[in-house]
């Protein structure tokens, strides 16, 4: 007889909508024939990154976490350079994280891809020292998460977020940003600065490159400067439909770029949010933790990566590549 693998279940019972019991039933149902399940249901005293922590010290084979965003975000960080696979149940209303990596959002077929044991080394990435697996926004993606309230995100889920955002351009307001990274530093007029490690399609700000690849050692930056407000509604449907299609952003408003760390600041200062949690206001310095962490998905191609600049307006390029060699 074989020895089951042991795995730490990390349940959050007030996620997404549905029936917290008949969930647990659903996933032991899937997973307990395939392992030694140590079954965890985080409380408002004891949250997922508490228990995924203590689980890695007890030495368990795998951790799966059942829950949403914020609950897959935090049992996440606390398996950053373990090497312990982290299995993925989304049961929240965006379920972000799942869909930035190609996961099912369904219990049976996210339970599936974990009996499957394909895993995935990505990225993960720090921002300010903190951990972070997803984007962090600065400007606009920040005020879309402060004004999806929660009534109106278990409501509609996914639309809240796209319906604040077009809310956030009628109220279109641009700062002045100065991005660093280690090869230039650019200012740039924007209404939104996103750094992305992985983003799903619905992180519509995100979607300057073609496909954000999350495991090539670099973070992706997209800057969108429109000039007025019917340019930013236009910039972010573009962005939309980029992220829906997979090509790279056409137009002159939206730039992207990919760099290892990239550090932004900001006049006037911005707030700024870091997977869906407003972490304070600017500067940020963000920074790629290549092969972060192991992730049980179901296998996807390659996408490409590339950069553009050009035609973002009020933009100056520096090169820090030319310095100390005349």
């Amino acid at each position: 007889m074989t020895m089951k693998r042991s795995a730490c279940l990390i349940f959050n019972p007030v996620a997404g909508q549905s029936d917290p019991e008949q969930d647990l039933l659903q996933i032991r149902t899937f997973l307990e024939p395939a392992f030694d399940l140590d079954i965890r249901i985080t409380t408002p005293e004891v949250d997922a990154n508490q228990l995924a922590s203590e689980a890695v010290q007890r030495g368990v084979q795998m951790i799966i976490a059942s829950g949403g965003d914020g609950t897959l975000s935090a049992t996440a960080e606390a398996l950053v350079k373990t090497g312990i696979p982290l299995g993925v149940i989304s049961r929240g209303t965006a379920n972000a994280f799942a869909s930035a990596l190609g996961i099912p959002n369904t219990i049976d077929a996210a339970c599936q891809t974990i009996l499957d044991g394909a895993t995935r080394v990505v990225d993960a990435a720090q921002c300010n020292g903190k951990q972070m697996v997803l984007l962090v926004g600065v400007g606009f993606e920040a005020e879309v998460v402060e004004k999806a309230d929660r009534e109106t995100k278990n409501r509609l889920g996914m639309m809240a977020y796209v319906l604040a955002g077009v809310k956030q351009l009628r109220e279109f307001e641009t700062f002045e940003a100065t991005i660093e990274t280690d090869e230039k530093v650019i200012t740039v007029t924007a209404a939104a600065v996103t750094i992305a490690n992985a983003a799903p399609s619905t992180s519509i700000l995100a979607q300057g490159p073609a496909g954000i690849v999350y495991d090539d050692g670099l973070l992706d930056l997209t800057v969108v400067a429109p000039e007025n407000r019917a340019g930013a509604i236009a910039s972010a449907y573009h962005l939309l439909q980029t992220a829906l299609s997979g090509d790279a952003a056409e137009r002159d408003d939206i730039g992207y770029l990919r760099a290892r760390r990239i550090k932004v600041s900001t006049n006037p200062p911005q707030k700024v949010v870091l997977d869906g949690e407003i972490l304070g206001t600017m500067p940020i310095d963000v920074e790629c933790i290549p092969g972060g962490l192991t992730i049980c998905v179901p296998l996807v191609e390659e996408v490409q990566a590339l950069e553009k600049l050009d035609g973002l307006r009020e933009l100056t390029i520096e090169s820090k590549l030319e310095v100390g060699l005349e």
